[in-house]
């Protein structure tokens, strides 16, 4: 990279954390810090690298995505990956997500949406799980692979709505409380099978 392409990428990262993150509530130094660190036109195609800060979502392909920037910011306000967290991160396709936590936690697995909906490649439990994109449903595995006392952020399609969301497993039981309104790509992976009607 260019050293006037270098200025330009950081000065868009710095645009987007002025004018995308702190004017939404986006204030943590720890979630700023991480995404001031890490460049997002890296995890896009080179021919969507100029697209890489713009305030909504970037399709990278039929499965993949580069979701906006508010919305990794939220999703990292409401983790809080803590250095002794496992963390199971669901990816978009792209690996930003699993790459702006990684040195925020103790350990970090990333599996595809794919993988996580049919429940393959999942081992062990993990403190908390941390969804790249809307689901309208999780997965059994998901929900078994979540340790007692375990947290999971993710996305939330409700009713064609897309929402950010938290939940919290208390004896065995999990429950996923919507946050806030908030455009985010759908992970189809999990969608709700689809009901016969009849007219």
């Amino acid at each position: 990279m260019t050293r006037d392409k270098a200025a330009d990428t950081h000065a868009a990262r710095k645009a987007m954390i002025d004018s995308q993150l702190r004017t939404s509530g986006v204030n943590e130094e720890f979630v700023l810090g991480r995404m001031n660190a890490v460049p997002r036109e890296n995890f896009l195609p080179e021919n969507k690298a100029s697209l890489a800060y713009i305030d909504r979502a970037v399709e990278v392909g039929p499965q993949a995505h580069l979701a906006s920037p508010l919305f990794y910011g939220k999703v990292l306000i409401e983790a809080v990956p803590e250095s002794d967290d496992r963390v199971l991160v669901v990816e978009g396709g792209t690996g930003y997500l699993s790459e702006l936590i990684g040195p925020l936690a103790g350990n970090v697995t990333t599996i595809s949406a794919a993988d996580a909906a049919l429940g393959q490649g999942i081992e062990g439990t993990f403190s908390l799980i941390v969804i790249d994109g809307a689901v309208e449903q999780l997965s059994d595995a998901l929900e078994n692979a979540l340790e007692d006392g375990g947290r999971v952020v993710c996305g939330l399609l409700l009713r064609g709505v897309t929402r950010l969301a938290r939940g919290r497993k208390v004896m065995g039981h999990l429950a996923l409380e919507p946050v806030e309104d908030l455009g985010i790509p759908v992970l189809h992976a999990f969608d709700l099978p689809k009901e016969w009607t009849f007219s």
